[in-house]
């Protein structure tokens, strides 16, 4: 099978650019653009122009203007290596993947791990759901990429950490209000300010939909509370407290090639149905899920001169109940678990490092040394998802245990800085404990346990060729355990997977970060990642998904991103993305050279934005379009075609003495193009596909009052 490039190829074609690039940008003698601070690399402020390491920064402008802030993937479309998906099933969240990790997802985000103000938003197990992000209150995202995330641990494919604002200054109080296409709608009601040392920031919002694919309504209750104080000088003490809850959340399910060919709204008819005329499977069983989701992080930061403590503990507590499309028949085994998954999670970690600076021979040496610990407690139970001939109901129980997780990890990070080198090195070692303790052994007993080890290095070295131009390199080792989700159920309906084993990869990459004139600034990188015991889909049906190990896998790419200021209130942001990710090594019916099913080969964001003088007006063009992506591990179904989608957003603010008030419109897909937004990879009855929308609008209005 010929490759689109190859590694060595993809070397020549970089050195080749920074030969270009490096007289350009050293002959600039303009102002540099300001500094872009990031700590999701380093664990402390640096600027991201020195780190070894691809990371991004979306700004809360991005996340802000001209968006509704319901989900992630509206602000995380213009970084490149991401792909973030919305699925428009609010059952299942997001789809994420960072350079083909966490593409195979059934729901939510795995291997990618994901951090809200310092707090995992992510299970002890590596699952995450990007919903309980508070997008409203956003000040920024930060998505690191690469070996760098390593250093993060497990599940760190990429690493995505949202940072919310400080209350400060004067009293204000914001209402915002928006409302859109499928009876889409939005109240968000803020406070923020700080009393002496206090300062507190207050958020309540309600978000509901009907949906656009039919059997997809949805209503999201969120609540966010954050409270910073300084306790002592160079001290700062920092409450955050979230909630999310969702009761009902309709699962439209996917659906069949033909189907969506159809009607892309259209769920898949159930062919087995009595009634006249015959419904869909998610009307039938009346697919659905309810979350209820409570969290709270307590984190301490001392400096004592360049050094620094940090001390964070957490907890919290998810609850949710699905209710699947799985038939009579299916159940009948007496290992399966029933068609009505219910599981209560109690969760708790702390994270605790010391950060010392001190000069070592003609440079200064930053030393992190800390640990990482994480444990969760599920009571699992599974019920008949029928009484009699009435589905979509709790009926017998099926499966009763409780599984219990915890995880270990001493980390040792340190940067050595002396003229113009930066050299970065890192080691984690992770040791996760899973243990299962079955009270429903009728069926059997699925009692047991099993540890997975392993430690992370990274190395990274960064050479500064002009104050404009840096060049860098990195490598680290990584690994992914199956999470809890993953484990839960072997194939064929049976019970806990204990079989399965972690993936583990080499990262390697090189980069370039280069600042041309005073207004444009450039980042690209290659990479190849090799990974071994790929976990991979064994089955997927009814909202239910099992695992097995695969073979070997290689991911090669390329990723430039690009912005700039054209003048006279224009600016643009270009995101690209090539990514040859193949099995390396066939198994089964799957040959070797065949694509990673969930990932694009090429990916494009671009954008066109102006505002006026004054910042009272502003507006942008932004298309979004990717390549073909495939379904299954052979590649023999039919793959999502590529396409092309084109936005525009309008925005405005005015002031009147206390009073600020802001209006967006937006408009999606303006050229009405029909295409399929997400896939459920590996679905056995050939449901993979979710239709995106045609060309949908949103607008919206807030108020904000200073006292």
């Amino acid at each position: 099978m010929p490759h689109p490039f190859r590694l060595n190829a993809m070397t020549s074609l970089f050195a080749a650019g920074s030969t270009i690039i490096a007289p350009a940008v050293c002959a600039a003698d303009a102002p540099v653009l300001a500094d872009v601070v990031v700590v999701s690399a380093s664990r402390i402020e640096h600027n991201s122009f020195d780190l070894p390491a691809s990371i991004d920064l979306v700004d809360g402008a991005r996340i802000r203007d001209g968006q509704t802030r319901v989900n992630a993937s509206e602000a995380l479309a213009s970084v490149p290596g991401l792909v973030a998906q919305n699925r428009q099933n609010y059952a299942q969240d997001l789809q994420i993947s960072s350079r083909g990790f966490g593409a195979r997802s059934a729901f939510g985000v795995r291997g990618v791990r994901l951090i809200s103000d310092g707090v995992p938003a992510s299970m002890p197990d590596g699952q995450g759901q990007p919903s309980s992000f508070n997008l409203d209150m956003a000040e920024r995202i930060e998505v690191l990429r690469g070996p760098f995330s390593a250093i993060y641990g497990n599940h760190s494919g990429g690493v995505i950490q949202l940072f919310t604002r400080d209350g400060k200054g004067r009293p204000t109080v914001e209402l915002n209000l928006s409302g859109g296409s499928y009876g889409s709608r939005k109240a968000d009601l803020s406070a923020q300010g700080s009393s002496g040392a206090l300062g507190y920031v207050i958020d309540a919002s309600r978000f509901e939909t009907d949906g656009y694919r039919d059997h997809s309504a949805a209503t999201r209750d969120q609540g966010f509370v954050k409270l910073t104080m300084a306790p002592n000088t160079g001290g700062k003490l920092t409450l955050v407290a979230n909630s999310l809850r969702q009761d009902g959340t309709q699962d439209p399910l996917g659906v069949t090639w033909g189907t969506y060919q159809r009607d892309p709204r259209a769920g898949e008819i159930d062919a087995t149905d009595t009634a006249t005329p015959k419904r869909t499977l998610a009307a039938r069983y009346d697919t659905r899920k309810d979350i209820n989701h409570q969290q709270a992080g307590l984190a301490f930061d001392q400096r004592f001169g360049d050094d620094r403590l940090h001390v964070m503990v957490y907890g919290g507590n998810r609850q949710v109940t699905q209710f699947q499309s799985f038939s009579k028949a299916f159940q009948v085994p007496p290992t399966h678990s029933g068609g009505v998954v219910d599981f209560d999670r109690d969760f708790h970690g702390a994270d605790i490092h010391w950060t010392s600076v001190r000069a070592l021979g003609a440079g200064k040496l930053t030393t992190t040394f800390g640990v990482d610990y994480g444990k969760s407690d599920d009571a699992r139970r599974g019920f008949e998802n029928f009484i009699g001939n009435q589905f979509g109901v709790v009926g017998a129980p099926r499966r009763d245990e409780q599984d219990t997780l915890s995880s270990v990890d001493p980390y040792l990070q340190a940067e050595w800085a002396t003229g113009s080198w930066v050299m970065t090195g890192a080691v984690r070692h992770t040791r996760m404990k899973i243990a299962v303790s079955d009270r429903y052994t009728s069926n059997g007993n699925d009692s047991g346990s099993v540890d997975y080890r392993h430690t992370t290095p990274v190395l990274g070295v960064l050479y500064k060729v002009s104050p404009v131009l840096n060049v860098y390199a990195s490598a680290a080792r990584g690994f992914e355990t199956p999470t809890l989700n993953e484990l839960f159920y072997s194939g064929a309906g049976a019970g806990f997977n204990f079989g399965l084993k972690p993936a583990e990869s080499m990262h390697v990459e090189a980069g370039l970060k280069a600042i041309v004139g005073s207004n444009t600034r450039i980042n690209t990188a290659l990479f190849q990642v090799r990974t071994s015991d790929e976990l991979v889909v064994d089955s997927s049906a009814g909202g239910r998904t099992s695992y097995k190990n695969a073979g070997k896998t290689l991911r090669q790419g390329a990723e430039l991103s690009l912005d700039t200021s054209f003048g006279a209130g224009f600016s643009g942001r270009l995101a690209l993305t090539a990514l040859r990710a193949v099995y390396d090594q066939g198994f089964g019916s799957v040959l070797a050279g065949s694509r990673l099913p969930g990932v694009p080969n090429a990916n494009l964001f671009a954008e066109l934005a102006w505002k006026d003088a004054a910042d009272r007006f502003g507006a942008a063009l932004d298309t979004m379009a990717s390549s073909k992506v495939y379904a299954e591990d052979a590649n023999s179904e039919i793959p999502a075609p590529g396409y092309a989608v084109v936005n525009a957003r309008f925005n405005a603010k005015q002031q009147l003495g206390q009073w600020r008030f802001k209006q967006f419109v937006r408009v999606n897909n303006l050229m009405d193009r029909k295409y399929v937004g997400s896939l459920i990879i590996g679905d056995a009855n050939k449901r993979y596909y979710e239709a995106a929308p045609g060309r949908n609008w949103m607008a919206g209005v807030s108020a904000q009052y200073a006292f």
